[in-house]
């Protein structure tokens, strides 16, 4: 019985280093890097943590802005996020792997509100493994630099040329490349200076000229690069996106 005991005890451990290394933490796939408000995110195992100015994101977060919040994210691939007061993101899956590109795979649900993006290394060397999903419409990038609205009958802050507020749907402006947006209605390539609208899930994508467009805008103490990533003061909804 006595030389059974070191085995059994060998075996304890194994067992143990199993159960902690099935615990450890998600890898992060972001950090934080601008921040004027208060920004949540509920992780996937349903536990919510309030995020600050170099705080991790891991797949899975769904992160939230409060009134007058601006948000700017910057994952591992390079790409970057700005987050709209009063908007959800999902982190659905962010795989991205250097010497592996056949493994990218980027999901990122936009649940609420408004957002603009600049692709990453995942986005140019593998654009078809990046999508923004909506409830109306995905979106897929083509080394892009784009601006993305949803509007629920809470966008009535939102300047427009005609001075009413957005119709509800989807609303989408192209900086840089080009998006394709589809649904099951039809698909359609929004081009540089192209601004885009999606109505409802059973309607197609749409161009919309100028007149008709909306710019979703960011604070430039959010867009610029600044040392210290903390917004000053009130966010001007008329300042320029990121860049």
């Amino acid at each position: 019985m006595r030389k059974l005991e070191p085995i059994l005890a060998g075996l304890l451990l194994a067992a143990a280093a199993t159960v902690g290394g099935g615990a450890q933490a998600a890898s992060p796939v972001g950090q934080v890097t601008h921040l004027s408000g208060v920004l949540a995110a509920k992780r996937a195992d349903g536990s919510t943590k309030l995020l600050s100015v170099k705080s991790e994101v891991e797949a899975g977060d769904t992160l939230s802005t409060e009134q007058e919040t601006y948000a700017r994210v910057k994952f591992v691939d390079g790409a970057e996020v700005v987050l709209r007061p009063e908007s959800q993101l999902k982190v659905a899956s962010y795989a991205f792997d250097q010497a592996k590109p056949e493994a990218d795979n980027i999901v990122l649900n936009m649940l609420r509100g408004g957002l603009r993006a600049v692709t990453g290394l995942v986005g140019k060397r593998n654009r078809d493994a990046v999508s923004y999903v909506t409830s109306t419409a995905t979106i897929g990038i083509r080394g892009t630099h784009f601006g993305a609205l949803i509007c629920q009958n809470d966008c009535g802050g939102i300047p427009t040329v005609s001075g009413k507020p957005p119709e509800n749907g989807l609303h989408l402006d192209v900086a840089d490349g080009s998006i394709v947006v589809k649904n099951t209605a039809g698909q359609q390539v929004i081009n540089v200076g192209q601004f885009g609208f999606v109505q409802s899930a059973s309607t197609p994508p749409v161009i919309v000229p100028p007149s008709q467009g909306i710019q979703v805008t960011m604070p430039t103490s959010i867009s610029q690069n600044n040392s210290s990533g903390r917004g000053v003061g009130k966010a001007n909804e008329n300042e320029c996106a990121v860049h």
